[in-house]
Formats: structure tokens, sequence, C-alpha cells
């Protein structure tokens, strides 16, 4: 498991990034492919001490963020929710088993919102992702993007192939767009 440990509006120490891979070890018994953590412990107005991890393995990402008034409680109740998490998402790769199939690219752009209102014939791009959409049922987008906690999720229907649209609605429920041929 590689760990990187990054510092923000606090000096670095080597106790508290060995106590963090120390602890991440811990995620390591649920997730058996090679895993990339990234772990920000920042303190603000300096008596607010948070973490945010984020953890990448093959075909999951899981975010989590703790905040506390002591750093060592913050990692420790971070681990927490990321072992609920990923006890979750074993739980449900037991009833659901992997979709095989090709994965389809996918670009995002973000335009800066000031280009578009002024009416400017060509909006100013701000950002561009290019990332696989992996083919999925529609209980594994949903379940993958509440590990995301993201809003929305795009993904390939492994049944008709198309691409689809998830998103949580206002009313906690989802909904799912699906392109009409």
């Amino acid at each position: 498991m590689q760990v990187a440990v990054t510092f923000r509006h606090m000096d670095s120490s080597e106790p508290v990034r060995s106590y963090v891979a120390e602890k991440m070890m811990r995620v390591k018994k649920y997730i058996d492919e090679p895993v990339e953590a990234q772990v920000v412990l920042s303190v603000e107005k300096k008596i607010r001490h948070k973490v945010e991890v984020t953890l990448a393995a093959k075909g999951i990402t899981i975010k989590a963020a703790e905040q506390t008034e002591d750093m060592y409680a913050a990692i420790d109740g971070v681990l927490d929710k990321l072992e609920r998490q990923l006890k979750r998402y074993k739980e449900k790769i037991k009833r659901h088993k992997p979709l095989a199939g090709s994965e389809r690219k996918v670009a995002k752009t973000v335009f800066a919102a000031e280009s578009i209102d002024e009416g400017h014939a060509e909006p100013t791009i701000i950002k561009t992702d290019t990332f696989h959409v992996k083919p999925m049922s529609v209980e594994e987008a949903v379940m993958q993007m509440d590990l995301l906690d993201k809003e929305f999720l795009v993904f390939t229907d492994s049944n008709s192939a198309e691409i689809n649209v998830v998103y949580r609605r206002k009313d906690g429920n989802y909904g799912l767009i699906v392109p009409q041929s």
C-alpha cells in the first residue's frame, strides 16, 4: 500500500506520518489489490484538526473526512469511517458479481460561467478530465456513487452498453437518466 501524507497549515511531523501509515494498514485486510492512499492533514484556526483520506484501488475510489480538536482522534475517526465503507462495499461485492466488458473513455469539461453569461462566441474552458467508464449495473453504479459521496455518476449500462447517469434526488431517492435511441 502506498500512503502519501500531506500536511497543510501545520509542520510536517514524523510521528504523525508513521501513525497514519500504521493505521492505514488496517484497511488492507478489506482490499487485496494494490491500494493508493492520499491523506491530507490540516489545521484550521489552530484548534480544528481535519483529516481527509482518498483510497484508490482497482475499480474503486473511497473518500472520507473527519475533523476534531485532536489530530490523532481525527485520524482514528476517519479510519473508522473508511472501515465501515469498505465492509459495506465488500458485502455488496459478495452479492454482486463484477461484470466484465470493455470500458469507455469519457471526457468532462468545466466552463467558466462568466464566459457564457457575457455572450462570448466561445466559452472559456477551465478544466478538462478524461476517465474510463466501466460497464456496470444500476445497483453497482448507485453503490459506487455512495462510496464516492457524489451527487451523480456517469456509467455504461452492462445490459444495453449505453452511457447512463444515476443521480441523487433531493428527496433522498435515486434517479436514472437513460438516453433514447
